[in-house]
């Protein structure tokens, strides 16, 4: 059994640390972006992120950049913290799009479900009142549950897709503004 997380774990756990030879391994050697708008390597991000993801979501994250080759240029530093929160911040803006973007599907899925449900609902009533029997009763109850079926998509939307979403963006928001160190590991 697993001792349970005390408060000294969870912000032990903030602190993210990465080792690299030089500064640029951190970087999307591909990306021509200058360098303040400059893409994070993708293992290196998904590193950051993950580590991010584990921490308690009260942590203050922190991030430790161990670099074998120092960055002794303090405005090289703040290039890099530049860099790094500005690729953040940027991916929080792109999250926050695609929730609004999930929500306004969502409502316009929701309208076009509710209008489908009400035109299913009278044309089960409408048919009950012309017919009679067996078929009419499979196709009344038929059409009603055709309409309810209609409303799972936006259902699903609001009750389960949008939230991971809105933790995302929570998540990247916090390693947007997060303290950054470098410690120099030496030879």
């Amino acid at each position: 059994m697993k001792p349970a997380r005390t408060p000294h774990d969870l912000a032990s756990r903030a602190t993210i640390k990465i080792r690299l030879k030089n500064i640029s391994q951190l970087f999307n050697s591909l990306d021509p972006s200058p360098f303040i708008e400059k893409d994070l390597d993708a293992d290196a991000e998904a590193f950051i992120e993950g580590w991010a993801a584990e921490s308690h979501h009260d942590a203050q994250l922190r991030l430790v950049l161990h670099i074998e080759t120092p960055v002794e240029d303090p405005a090289a530093r703040e290039g890099i913290i530049d860099a790094i929160h500005n690729f953040f911040a940027y991916k929080a803006e792109n999250t926050r799009r695609e929730l609004r973007h999930l929500l306004g599907v969502g409502r316009l899925s929701l309208l076009i479900g509710l209008l489908f449900v009400a035109i299913c609902i009278a044309a089960a009533q409408g048919i009950s009142g012309l017919w009679q029997g067996t078929i009419a009763e499979i196709v009344g109850q038929s059409l009603i549950i055709v309409g309810w079926v209609a409303m799972w998509r936006p259902l699903e939307i609001f009750l389960y897709d949008w939230w991971p979403i809105a933790r995302r963006a929570r998540l990247h928001r916090r390693l947007s503004t997060m303290p950054i160190d470098f410690a120099s590991t030496g030879h």
